[in-house]
């Protein structure tokens, strides 16, 4: 759609709708200003693996625990 259809469209709306057309227009613009452009870095990505070797799970995790031993 070109610029002249845009504009022969919005010259047929009646004026409440050219004031509803102008509002939300400018709800565009101040969107395309907060989301970043392509070419702004991203945030670093996150690193796989950093925490291997810190946990450390027990052979006997899935064991019953005695506190429960007198309901089972």
């Amino acid at each position: 759609m070109s610029t002249a259809d845009l504009l022969v469209k919005i010259n047929s709306l009646p004026a409440d709708l050219k004031k509803e057309l102008s509002d939300f227009i400018d709800r565009l613009l101040v969107r395309a200003k907060k989301s970043p452009s392509p070419t702004t870095p991203t945030k670093q990505r996150r690193q796989l693996g950093l925490l291997k070797g810190k946990i450390h799970i027990p052979d006997d995790f899935d064991e019953p625990l005695e506190d429960f031993k007198d309901y089972m």
